[in-house]
């Protein structure tokens, strides 16, 4: 059973939700770029820096100390994933960076006029790579387009672009434009049965949704920790057969065994700590006899609150003349999307909207925020993009409301 979601505790644990400014609360609707922290990710930063600040593979009580904090984090990053093993969990620098990093490994797989497969609804961290990569091996560069009008992709949108020859389909589980979620497993099992391995970015889908990656049946699965509450720090899943059978570019002392292969130089001990910490803080809210069900029914526990105050958004831009709301609005399919809300409006810049709602003290962002492929698809680039409402499990009805109250004035004084 679903522990019910108390926002009241959640936001309590937060410090940064208490600061004023002359009076004026903060409003953090700039989520999708970065979370705040609770404590419990503060504590175990502080903690791992002042009691554990050490290399790894010592005999002193500090490096034994390291050794064992970051093995707690994989195992729980294990837990959070629903993955087999800790052994699967790769630490890095960030989404982008072990992106970069993996293409290239995984390029050792790939010859001249193999085709791998790109989405036009991706953040630029799951594009740029592989194009790079392309551009490096000679590989030809198929893409799944998006419906502009539904912000959806048609049921055949990867099969259209599926040959013998392609060797990889990378795409998102959500996107950090529309806030669309991908019916990514489909999607996953059609590139499987043309034989390509398929790499997913959860950067924005993990925040707001439970991770399985043994149910999804791709190869790799990757976010970023500071998009669901813990600190600047990336965290990949792969496949366990698949890391050994895969090239590292590493240095020489490195082990040959996943994941340390893959984890190059010295990692932020402090960053994985403070990620371990997260993972704590999100199975206070759950139920269940082991962690990963915890933090499964945690996540489905905070979804309803955010459906709920999305809706209570989206409504309330509807009411707005000239409004464009860029993503899915429908009452009923608040699970298809993330609670990230972009929009446009006739005759207001999206920066200057964004300004107007700094001066309230109402964090958003406007322009294309990475999402280089959709904002152009859908013909915004030149128009400044988007201004993006991202919300999070502790944002209230009340804040949603100051937002509208905000724009309202800005549509006023023109």
């Amino acid at each position: 059973m679903t522990a019910a979601f108390d926002i009241a505790s959640s936001r309590a644990q937060f410090p940064a939700l208490a600061i004023t400014d002359e009076g004026h609360s903060r409003v953090y609707f700039d989520n999708p770029a970065g979370t705040q922290v609770p404590q419990q990710v503060i504590d175990r930063t502080v903690e791992c820096l002042t009691s554990r600040n050490a290399n790894l593979g010592g005999y002193f009580r500090t490096t034994v100390a390291a050794g064992e904090i970051v093995d707690l984090a994989h195992e729980a990053c294990a837990d959070f994933y629903n993955a087999k093993s800790a052994a699967e969990i790769i630490f890095g620098q960030n989404m982008t960076t072990l992106t970069l990093h993996m293409s290239r490994c995984l390029g050792k797989r790939f010859s001249r006029g193999d085709e791998i497969v790109l989405s036009r609804m991706d953040h630029d961290a799951n594009v740029a790579p592989w194009l790079l990569l392309a551009e490096d091996l000679g590989l030809v560069v198929r893409w799944m387009d998006f419906d502009t009008g539904t912000y959806e992709f048609p049921e055949d949108a990867l099969t259209r672009v599926l040959s013998d020859r392609t060797r990889l389909l990378a795409m998102g589980m959500a996107s950090n434009c529309t806030g669309t979620v991908h019916d990514v497993k489909r999607f996953t099992a059609q590139a499987k049965a043309a034989g390509a391995l398929v790499y997913l970015d959860a950067v924005q889908y993990a925040p707001h949704y439970a991770m399985d990656v043994q149910d999804l049946g791709a190869d790799f699965v990757v976010s970023s920790a500071y998009k669901w509450f813990g600190p600047h720090q990336g965290i990949l899943w792969g496949r366990e057969d698949l890391l050994k059978d895969t090239f590292g570019y590493k240095v020489r002392p490195a082990g040959e065994e996943p994941p340390h292969k893959f984890e190059t130089g010295t990692l932020s001990h402090e960053g994985i700590a403070g990620t371990l910490g997260a993972i704590e803080y999100l199975e206070q809210f759950g139920t269940g006899g082991t962690r990963a069900k915890r933090i499964a029914s945690a996540w489905d526990a905070m979804a309803g609150h955010e459906h709920r105050i999305t809706h209570r958004l989206i409504e309330g831009l509807r009411g707005f003349k000239g409004l464009t709301i860029r993503g899915i609005t429908s009452a009923n399919a608040m699970h298809r999307r993330v609670p990230t809300v972009s929009f446009t409006l006739e005759g207001h810049h999206p920066q200057a909207m964004a300004q107007a709602f700094a001066r309230d003290n109402i964090f958003v962002w406007s322009g294309h925020n990475y999402a280089i492929e959709p904002v152009t698809r859908m013909g915004l680039m030149e128009k400044g993009g988007v201004l993006r409402v991202g919300l999070a499990h502790y944002n209230t009805e009340a804040e949603v409301d100051a937002l509208l109250s905000s724009l309202t004035r800005q549509v006023r004084n023109g």
